[in-house]
């Protein structure tokens, strides 16, 4: 997850198995909001681009138990309704976890056709945790800064070097966040999102999440089926993997994504001229790996950093142009400055990615139970390099606090339902973050969702995102709760949008919402959607 900040109404504000029963913690679906029943005040925090913004905030228990004890704060977003037709509110979340909701709001009531939004109050809100939400987790402030040990622990120096990082960084959170690091999770930021709906005094919620925002709505209609309107998952987490096992199929398909941008760097062999050979460019790169290990581009990008840089890439397409640029800049030239820049306007972490990371880990490590034998996940992460090298390591890394972990781990929800209304479902076939498999797996498990698939698509996030087709499906769903019904695993599908061309690329510029490099509109509608969904979410 790479974020940035923007200041946004006077405050800044950050633009990122087996199941069981649904655990205890998760009560009924009549206590979320009990505890609530102030409404928001709302204030104006109009911005060029969305004028109408409103800012709000609602107070909430942080133990849902105790809902008269201590209480944390949620910061809120408005794009207010004006049509005389008002279908409610529409919740909206980027994923993350850790992801802020906030400039959200803004993005999707501007992009769906302007009857379909003029009918909703669009709300974004960040998550317990997170930005403007108090208290704001940050556990290890530059835990990030450039230069780190490379992943792939190949001596045992790099491998103790990289354990110590995790254990670190899992100790500082539980020194610094004891009394709240047991409440942060996914089952008490849905109870959050309940206690959102009763603010605003709505029986029920429209709702449309992206990423690990898709595995919100589940387990929200899990566990108040009867408050759901309705609901939209886009690029859908797997609930049979949670956590552990989904990050090591994210591996394999991240490689898979490495491998798409080797062959479309092979296409341009005219532009980048790094060859025509998908294989021999991919040695390139891994050649350029080691090189940077041994001496990292202007002192700021070596061998992790260097993932951290294409790791993005697996996200969104529209960043290939860029990406290619540099490393043919590298390899060809012997110039290192565009390399740097995409690190600096791709990967680098500010204030607000550490507070990202810090809720990811939080909301990860405490959701389901990860290995404590790190010999486990030497087993597991060597036999993903073997097939899948690209992002393994540094993957099993960027999760490793969790074998640490100071809270005790709680079991994922049995998500499957069949008291819902219409569900519309999103995904990409050769999505990375959130591969194919969840998808299908959520349709199967939500007995009246219509699953509608981007085929050959490998972006995360595909909704707004340009394609025509999809966001039709999206506008009558909002519009009237239709869905499309077919027959087989996709109940209709379209194609995907072209791949960027070279000449497309222009100097990447760091996103005002969340510092990532935007690709010139021409790219794609997709640019300003992947900067508020942020990467490792």
């Amino acid at each position: 997850m790479r974020r940035s900040a923007v200041v946004l109404c006077g405050a800044t504000v950050v633009l990122a198995g087996a199941v069981t029963a649904v655990p205890a913690e998760a009560g009924t679906s009549g206590t979320a909001a009990t505890a609530l029943s102030a409404k928001v005040s709302w204030k104006k925090c109009g911005t060029e681009n969305h004028p109408t913004l409103q800012c709000g905030s609602v107070k909430v228990p942080l133990d849902y138990a105790h809902p008269k004890g201590r209480q944390i704060t949620l910061a809120l977003s408005r794009v207010p309704h004006t049509a005389k037709t008002y279908q409610g509110p529409l919740l909206v979340n980027p994923g993350g976890p850790g992801g802020s909701g906030l400039g959200l709001a803004g993005f999707v009531a501007s992009n769906l056709p302007k009857a379909v939004a003029a009918q909703y109050d669009v709300i974004g809100f960040d998550p317990r945790g997170v930005g403007q939400s108090k208290p704001a987790l940050d556990c290890a402030p530059g835990h990030f800064n450039p230069v780190r040990p490379p992943s792939v622990p190949n001596t045992p120096a790099i491998e103790k070097a990289n354990l110590e990082r995790a254990r670190s960084f899992a100790a500082a959170c539980g020194r610094k966040y004891a009394d709240v690091l047991p409440y942060i999770n996914t089952i008490n930021a849905v109870k959050d999102m309940d206690s959102i709906r009763g603010s605003l005094g709505a029986k029920k919620i429209n709702y449309f999440g992206y990423s690990y925002g898709t595995y919100l709505g589940q387990v929200y209609a899990k566990l108040f089926p009867d408050r759901v309107r309705r609901l939209v998952l886009d690029s859908i987490v797997d609930p049979d993997g949670v956590w552990y096992d989904a990050n090591i199929s994210q591996d394999y398909a991240f490689d898979a994504r490495q491998k798409a941008l080797m062959a479309w760097i092979a296409k341009y062999d005219s532009t980048y001229r790094l060859g025509t050979n998908p294989a021999r460019i991919e040695a390139k790169w891994y050649a350029m790996q080691a090189q940077l290990a041994k001496t990292p581009a202007g002192g700021k990008v070596g061998a992790a950093e260097l993932e951290d840089t294409f790791i993005p890439g697996g996200y969104y397409n529209g960043y290939w142009p860029d990406l290619a640029k540099a490393f043919a800049a590298y390899v060809n030239d012997k110039n290192a400055a565009p390399l740097v820049a995409a690190y600096e306007n791709l990967a680098a972490i500010d204030a607000s990615g550490d507070n990202g990371y810090s809720v990811y880990t939080a909301v990860q490590c405490r959701d389901a139970s990860w290995p404590r034998d790190w010999r486990q996940w030497q087993k597991d992460n060597w036999a993903v390099y073997k097939k899948a090298p690209f992002m393994a390591w540094s993957n099993a890394w960027y999760n490793a606090p969790c074998a640490f972990w100071p809270t005790k781990t709680l079991k994922p929800v049995n998500v499957a339902n069949s008291k819902l209304p219409p569900v519309l479902l999103f995904q990409a076939t050769d999505d990375a973050a959130t591969p194919y498999q969840g998808g299908v797996t959520v349709h199967r498990l939500l007995k009246h969702s219509s699953l509608v698939v981007e085929q050959g698509g490998g972006n995360h996030g595909i909704s707004l995102s340009g394609n025509a087709c999809l966001d039709k499906y999206l506008a009558r769903y909002l519009t009237d709760g239709t869905v499309p019904r077919g027959h087989g695993t996709a109940d209709a599908v379209c194609k995907k949008l072209p791949d960027p061309e070279p000449q497309e690329a222009q100097p990447a510029k760091a996103s005002s919402l969340t510092g990532a490099s935007t690709p010139a509109p021409a790219v794609s509608g997709g640019g300003t959607l992947h900067g508020l969904l942020g990467f490792r979410g």
